[in-house]
Formats: C-alpha cells, sequence, structure tokens
C-alpha cells in the first residue's frame, strides 16, 4: 500500500473532478470564491511541477440558477422542464468559465474550454478530433477546464453521459491520463453510507473492482447540486482503472488534499489501474444508463 501510494509522485498527466456541491456556499448558492481560488492555485501548482493538468467541472446549471435568482429544494430542481435547465446551463457556463479566467489569469495559467457530448465519445472523428484538441493543448501548458455540454444535452436525454463523475472517467481514458482525482462530498469508499450507517466502514484500497463492490454504490449523494453518487463513481473507476489509469475519490473540503494525493500521501480511497486491452470506451459509453 504505501509503496503504490508513494507512486503517484511518478503521475505526469493528472485529470481532477470537483461537483457543484464543492464550489458553492449550501446556505445560499453562491459561489465559494475561496474554494475556487484554492483550487486553481493547487491546479496551477501541478503545472508548475511540469504536469499536466485537466479540470472537469460541474456547475454551469446551478450558476445559471443562481444569475436568476432561482435556488431550489432537490425535488424542485428534479421538477424543472429539461429546456429550463439548458437555458440555465447556456448562461450558467458563461458565468462559470469567466469565473475561473479571471482567477486563473492571477496565476498567469492560460485555460481553455471544452464541452463535450456522449457523441464526442461515440464517434470516431470527434474522439480523435478531441483527443487532438487535448493533446495539443497540454502541449502548450494550458489547462482544458471540461464540462458535459448542458446546454444540448442533460440527464434526461439519451445523448447525455449523466455526470461529471463519468465525463471525467471518459476524458481520462481518452488522454491517457495516469491519475484521476474524483473530489467530493465524502472521504471515499465505504462499505455502506457513513451518513446513514455509523458502523460503515472506510476502504482505502481497492487493487480490483467486482460485482460485490459495484452492488455497495448508492444512487443518492445527499446533496440537491449534484447529479453523481458513489455508484457513478464506481463506474468511473471501471472505466478509469481499465483505461491504466489510477483513481483516488477524495473529499473537496480542504482542497489542499491534491497536493498531499500527488506527494503520496494516504488520503482517499485508491483504485489501481489494470489495464484491459479488450477494453473499448466507445462500447461502455455507448450502454451507460441501459
Amino acid at each position: 500500500m504505501e509503496l503504490t501510494r508513494s507512486l503517484l509522485k511518478d503521475k505526469k498527466r493528472i485529470v481532477i473532478k470537483i461537483g457543484s456541491s464543492s464550489l458553492q456556499h449550501p446556505q445560499t448558492g453562491d459561489l465559494d470564491y475561496i474554494k475556487m481560488e484554492g483550487l486553481i492555485r493547487e491546479l496551477c501548482n501541478l503545472r508548475n511541477m511540469g504536469k499536466d493538468v485537466v479540470l472537469v467541472t460541474s456547475g454551469a446549471i446551478a450558476a445559471g440558477k443562481k444569475a436568476f435568482q432561482v435556488f431550489q429544494t432537490e425535488h424542485e430542481i428534479v421538477s424543472n422542464s429539461i429546456v429550463m435547465k439548458q437555458a440555465y446551463a447556456a448562461v450558467g457556463q458563461a458565468r462559470l468559465m469567466t469565473t475561473y479566467q479571471k482567477i486563473f489569469a492571477e496565476y498567469n495559467q492560460i485555460t481553455a474550454q471544452i464541452l463535450m457530448t456522449k457523441n464526442t465519445v461515440l464517434d470516431d472523428l470527434n474522439r480523435f478530433n478531441a483527443h487532438n484538441t487535448f493533446s495539443k493543448l497540454l502541449e502548450l501548458g494550458v489547462i482544458p477546464i471540461v464540462n458535459e455540454n448542458d446546454t444540448v444535452a442533460t440527464y434526461e436525454l439519451e445523448d447525455s453521459i449523466g455526470d461529471n463523475d463519468t465525463l471525467s472517467a471518459i476524458v481520462s481514458a481518452m488522454i491517457d491520463a495516469d491519475l484521476l482525482i474524483l473530489l467530493s462530498d465524502i472521504n471515499g469508499l465505504y462499505t455502506d453510507d457513513p451518513r446513514m450507517n455509523p458502523d460503515a466502514k472506510f476502504i482505502s484500497f481497492v487493487e480490483s473492482i467486482n460485482q460485490d463492490l459495484l452492488n455497495m454504490g448508492k444512487a443518492s449523494t445527499g446533496s440537491s447540486v449534484g447529479t453523481g453518487g458513489m455508484n457513478t463513481k464506481l463506474i468511473a473507476a471501471r472505466i478509469a482503472t481499465n483505461s491504466g489509469c489510477d483513481m483516488i475519490i477524495a473529499n473537496s473540503k480542504d482542497i489542499r488534499n491534491i497536493h498531499r494525493i500527488v506527494d503520496g500521501k494516504e488520503i482517499g480511497t485508491l483504485f489501481q489501474a489494470h489495464k484491459d486491452d479488450d477494453f473499448y470506451l466507445s462500447d461502455f459509453v455507448r450502454n451507460l444508463h441501459k
């Protein structure tokens, strides 16, 4: 275990995903600028270490809702029409990127926006072009900021990837990343939901993903602004590890966990990569949510 963690220091291409609930003040729904500034400082420091960095970020729909002074309960959010969510996303994505770019600019770091849909992965030419775009941006020292294109694809539509846990794993596979860090509102993988079961045991290391582990996936996040639960994180782990990428689930409450993980500290749950030459990303994604 200790040896495995120490190898994280040598990772060269890192994808980091952060969710909506990690970027907002729960009381108001407004962006948490202290959290965002800390996140960006961590990412820029990784770039200064010579590592390739990609950020997968949620928050477009939530930011759009806030622009229109809409802050609702989870039940009310679910009841919104698809077209309303798409409108919120169109407004919110621009506001979210503006905020990111302003803070990144303070560290002289160039960023780029990449919006993806399920068809980006399924179509061979689209996937090839996306890979080339990522590769060139990383070669130029840019930090790509990725989100699903919620303006044209939301969770209710068949062309949606559905959540950014899965999206970040897809990106990791597409760009041959060697480490994926999922920042969440939980410390990692447990034998049961620790919010509901105080006897749930923490799992710090997963060598391989079996059916028993998948059965532990939970559909609920305990959050009114996110879409992914532990089940989506286990799907992400399958994509990442089968593509040859180690994956860690860690708590976003302390954003400094990013550099601690890369330093080899025992934080979160580590899923060990085991590249499967028979794993085809497009086939896996095609069958998502079926």
